[in-house]
């Protein structure tokens, strides 16, 4: 379109992940040929009922640049969350970036609880026992799939 914005001026490697539960760590860089003034802000959309919300905690590089943000409370939703960073700068319009992800999908799960091995001499071995990792949104537990390595025997 018309107001495209300037080439090369949007965030680039934009990512996300989930972790602790209910925190987001969502991270960029600026664009390759974005003017040296240009700031960037994001706004994201968790589900369709929410409402636009500007990022609260950014994060900035040396020059005082948005790179990123924080957040907290995350709820994990079946649909796609929306995200956009855009930019700006005095000198020239800043092409936006734009970005659907399923949460579920960038979730780090905490470890599985209170993992236990009781070890007898005789042929029985050791039996290894856990409980599932605290999350936000699985409730089906069957969904967990575990491995096991054993260091040295």
């Amino acid at each position: 379109s018309v107001f495209a914005g300037m080439n090369g001026s949007a965030i680039e490697n934009f990512s996300c992940v989930i972790y602790k539960i209910s925190l987001m760590n969502c991270t960029w860089q600026a664009g390759r040929d974005a003017p040296g003034d240009t700031q960037y802000f994001l706004y994201w959309q968790n589900s369709r009922e929410d409402e636009k919300m500007e990022c609260e905690l950014y994060v900035k590089d040396e020059n005082g640049r948005n790179i990123g943000c924080r957040f907290q409370n995350v709820r994990i939703e079946t649909e796609n969350a929306y995200f956009l960073v855009n930019g700006s700068s005095k000198d020239s319009l800043i092409q936006f970036y734009d970005e659907y992800i399923q949460l579920y999908k960038i979730e780090i799960l905490t470890p599985p609880l209170n993992v236990t091995a009781k070890c007898t001499g005789d042929s029985a071995g050791c039996t290894i026992t856990w409980q599932p990792p605290l999350t936000s949104h699985v409730e089906n537990i069957k969904c967990f799939l575990y491995e096991i390595s054993i260091q040295n025997k």
